[in-house]
């Protein structure tokens, strides 16, 4: 049976709070194939690694991200003291010991994720493989696209596998990322032999990750890498 990939979800989100340096080091600890991140332009343009729209959540504070500068977001804690990483702080730490799968969460993110891609393989510090870019926005896949092809694709999906699909061929994607309430075995063989790769999110229960390896999909993402 071919390899199915092991994919920390934000890092290790089960066991270390979501998107920070610790959760990601976890993520490498129990030894992933690949670790899923999400990514926020700031007010001052840099690319920072949180799943939210607003802080709300995860500080003390209230607001959308995309209002705070670096500055001042390097200044707020999450909960237990952990810091908010930038895009490029996470790639320094992880060193390429695994992929990354890069989600686009927030508006206006996709030119500087090529650039910062770009900087990594031109500097000898990874290749393309190693990068894989996400979205639920389809205006900034396209984007990607149209700046650099080499970059590897995947539209992430929690409607319908069949549009996800038709899209991915506009885009020469490389994956498509459905949630696991989508997912059929009929659905997998149907992407697959369109040339996708299936990397199916959020699959924690012990049954579901059964479930998901009998329908032989590419990879899981899972908050608790460990157990698959």
């Amino acid at each position: 049976m071919p390899k199915i990939l092991k994919i920390g979800h934000r890092g290790a989100k089960g066991y270390v709070l979501e998107n920070t340096i610790s959760s990601i080091l976890k993520a490498i600890e129990l030894g992933v194939d690949g670790i899923e991140i999400d990514v926020h332009k700031c007010k001052s343009g840099e690319l920072v690694v949180f799943h939210d729209f607003t802080i709300d959540r995860l500080t003390k504070f209230t607001g959308e991200i995309s209002n705070f500068s670096l500055t001042q977001l390097q200044d707020i804690r999450l909960r237990n003291g952990f810091k908010i990483p930038t895009l490029i702080d996470v790639l320094e730490v992880v060193n390429m010991s695994c992929f990354i799968n890069i989600e686009l969460k927030g508006k206006n993110t996709a030119k500087e994720t090529v650039d910062i891609i770009e900087k990594y393989v031109e500097n000898g510090k990874a290749n393309y493989k190693e990068f894989l870019v996400s979205s639920f926005q389809h205006r900034e896949l396209e984007t990607v696209f149209k700046l650099n092809p080499k970059i590897h694709l995947a539209v992430l999906s929690k409607a319908n596998m069949e549009e996800a699909t038709q899209f991915a061929a506009k885009i020469k994607a490389k994956a498509i990322h459905p949630n696991i309430a989508l997912v059929t075995r009929a659905n997998v063989i149907h992407a697959q032999d369109l040339g996708y790769l299936v990397n199916v999110w959020t699959v924690n229960k012990k049954e579901e990750i059964e479930r998901m390896k009998q329908y032989k999909v590419d990879g899981i993402i899972s908050d608790f890498p460990d157990r698959l």
